[in-house]
């Protein structure tokens, strides 16, 4: 008796990511707005993104997002998973009084929602917010991040990342006091002058 032809190998669907960039003073959809408080208590609640270190009530981030939009120097990033939002980044620049550093900008609370890592989403979000900032003229961007967040960790220092320092004393968590890391990337400007040939040597100071 011939034995019945086995099924075939289940294929994974396709997920669908992408990240978007919300436009200053506009406001999210209200769908937009409850998975973004959803995703930003997982983040919390997993450890990492926010300086927050327990879950917020749902008008309290809603009024943190609306507020990061309404801010002329800071940009919101929102990552998607199959349409939903499960995870954000902001861009800020400096004010336009400090001339001084008016080429660097940081990229802060940056996070996707435990549930939905592994896909390759919190790359994306990093790259489309390095795209952003190559197209304001940014040529350095910054970020810190708890020395406790190896996921994180890793996932800078793969994207070309430097660490530049440590802060001993970042954060209490838990009753813990938590150690910061510091790091920096230059942002290349495709087709335009060479961030070195832009900033000279680095590190330059009087002798």
């Amino acid at each position: 008796m011939t034995a019945p032809p086995s099924a075939p190998p289940s294929v994974p669907l396709a997920r669908a990511l992408s990240v978007e960039r919300c436009e200053g003073g506009a406001s999210l959809p209200p769908t937009d707005l409850a998975q973004l408080c959803e995703a930003t208590n997982a983040a919390i609640l997993d450890g990492g993104g926010f300086g927050w270190v327990a879950p917020q009530s749902r008008a309290t981030l809603e009024r943190h997002f609306r507020g990061v939009l309404l801010v002329p120097d800071r940009e919101l990033f929102l990552a998607r998973l199959d349409g939903e939002v499960v995870g954000a980044a902001q861009l800020v620049r400096p004010p336009r009084n400090n001339e001084a550093q008016a080429f660097a900008a940081a990229l802060t609370h940056a996070f996707i929602a435990p549930y939905a890592r592994g896909f390759g989403l919190a790359r994306l979000l990093v790259r489309r917010a390095e795209e952003r900032a190559a197209a304001q003229g940014i040529r350095v961007l910054n970020l810190d991040v708890r020395a406790t967040q190896a996921t994180a960790i890793a996932l800078f220092e793969g994207l070309g990342y430097v660490r530049w320092g440590t802060h001993p004393a970042y954060a209490r968590v838990g009753g813990q006091t938590v150690a910061g890391l510091f790091y920096y990337r230059l942002i290349e400007h495709p087709g335009g002058r060479s961030t070195g040939d832009a900033l000279g040597a680095l590190g330059g100071g009087p002798a």
